[in-house]
């Protein structure tokens, strides 16, 4: 947390699952400030008043901000004062990505082109771009605006003179705002059939504190242009309804099938073929770094490059299953799940 002593944070979308997951992590450390810019005055509402009632003496150095990623001066009068950002501003719903796409591209595209457009020019010190498994083989709407994002990104970094630009990519995090995990629990608690969209589909899972890790890792490790991806562990939609049956007494006879929905794939991707060819093993991590080489390609062909990683693709289908009671115990560890069971109300969500 040194790195952030008497700093200003600035989390786009922070109003999100994500944000709060920052909050409760930095907010009672020697950190100065943390503005949330966002366009939901009533969430921001919500948030600040939250805050307020459970923080009353650290509360205030929480900022709100209303404002829109996709207007370029809003994003500029958010920045005065600004050392790092989390964007995590983002349209990330695959099937209302697929219906409306050019909404997704006008946030998720356009919206990082404005945040780190005004980013640069106001001298901030690092910006790190919250992507998805989604991005990596992208045949979705979603998929493919991140996919573009990451370009965005280093593109940007090509040029970004001190402000470092990183993208951490991430699988499913579970228990965050419009996730599967809530709605199953909904479902057994109404008696209503639990639906699975396929059980043997894949998932890689990470909770929200792994992926507040993985932006850390990302500010502290991260070089300008990288991709950074943690090494998560996976498991079926099956498994997954399973373990969450069994922690809330769910029938498992109530598990119906309905199909896979618009957009989705059978197994997620966080490291394509081609990424693994440059992908530097951290430990719990992989980077990527930036693809650095001038539009003279002449002079690469003739030099060229024979040795590559051995590490193929990284994917769902391929990194290591969790089985019914690894789930139920990872699941059963959520902050979000343990409030669940005991019928309390988890405002962070």
């Amino acid at each position: 947390m040194s790195i952030f002593k008497d700093k200003t944070l600035l989390i786009t979308g922070g109003t999100g699952s994500f944000g709060n997951a920052v909050l409760r992590r930095f907010l009672d450390t020697d950190i100065k400030e943390i503005r949330i810019f966002s366009r939901d005055e009533k969430k921001q509402d919500d948030m600040r008043h939250e805050y307020q009632m459970k923080y009353p003496e650290i509360a205030h150095k929480i900022k709100f901000y209303i404002g829109d990623v996709r207007d370029l001066q809003s994003c500029r009068n958010v920045m005065p004062g600004v050392d790092y950002i989390f964007h995590a501003a983002a349209l990330k719903q695959v099937p209302s990505c697929e219906f409306f796409p050019m909404e997704a591209v006008k946030t998720n595209v356009i919206g990082t082109e404005n945040v780190l457009t005004a980013a640069i020019e106001a001298g901030v010190k690092s910006v790190i771009c919250l992507s998805t498994d989604k991005a990596a083989y992208p045949i979705s709407a979603m998929g493919i605006t991140k996919a573009i994002e990451e370009k965005v990104a280093v593109a940007k970094s090509r040029y970004s003179g001190d402000t470092k630009i990183c993208c951490t990519r991430y699988g499913n995090v579970m228990c965050s705002r419009g996730s599967v995990i809530p709605l199953w629990i909904d479902q057994i608690r109404k008696g209503n059939n639990i639906t699975v969209t396929d059980p043997t589909m894949t998932r890689f899972i990470m909770s929200l504190d792994e992926a507040v890790d993985l932006v850390l890792f990302a500010f502290e490790h991260g070089e300008n242009g990288d991709i950074l991806v943690q090494k998560a562990p996976a498991c079926t939609i099956g498994t997954q309804a399973e373990a969450v049956c069994e922690l809330f007494g769910g029938d498992k006879n109530k598990i119906k099938v309905i199909g896979i929905r618009h957009g989705e794939k059978m197994y997620e991707t966080l490291l394509t073929n081609e990424e693994c060819a440059k992908a530097v093993d951290l430990g719990n991590f992989y980077r990527v770094p930036a693809d650095n080489r001038s539009l003279n390609y002449d002079k690469y062909f003739k030099e060229g490059d024979e040795h590559r990683n051995t590490l193929t693709e990284f994917n769902s289908n391929n990194t290591r299953q969790l089985t019914v009671e690894e789930t139920i115990q990872v699941i059963g560890n959520l902050e979000y799940i343990q409030k669940e069971l005991k019928g309390e109300h988890n405002f962070a969500q």
